[in-house]
């Protein structure tokens, strides 16, 4: 199977079980292999005692497309670590993007850097996650 086509396969098997993502009303947009776009408003339940999005939220879109973008190769990957830098505030009303792009993969390994930015393309923050492989698959390739 081509790689972007099992990368949407592989997106769309996790999204069936995503509760997470769909309670935050996070959209996924794209995935492609090693690639993953997730969307997200800030809404009233995100915003913290400073009037800003709490940076949970944040890290929860963040961390979502991470998930995807390390996913696509229809391994089951995990998380071993994530970072994340908020570089500047997001307002109730805002549009929040994550883009999510590999950068390295080696082994059981792999390096996912993530910029998420609002609807006037300025980056709000930059997480970046390490992934490790486990036995299983997303989707049954013939």
């Amino acid at each position: 199977m081509e790689r972007d086509l099992l990368a949407r396969a592989c997106g769309e098997a996790m999204w069936r079980g995503d509760h997470v993502s769909k309670w935050f009303g996070i959209a996924l947009d794209e995935v492609r292999s090693g690639y993953a776009r997730m969307s997200m408003p800030v809404t009233q339940n995100m915003v913290n005692a400073h009037n800003t999005c709490h940076g949970g939220a944040i890290f929860t879109l963040a961390d979502a497309t991470f998930g995807y973008a390390c996913n696509s190769h229809n391994q089951n990957a995990l998380a071993s670590s994530c970072t994340i830098e908020f570089l500047a505030p997001a307002y109730l009303g805002d549009r929040l993007t994550a883009v999510g792009e590999e950068q390295v993969r080696a082994g059981r390994q792999g390096v996912y850097d993530m910029r998420v930015t609002n609807q006037r393309g300025e980056t709000i923050a930059l997480f970046r996650g390490k992934s490790v492989t486990v036995k299983g698959h997303l989707v049954e390739v013939r």
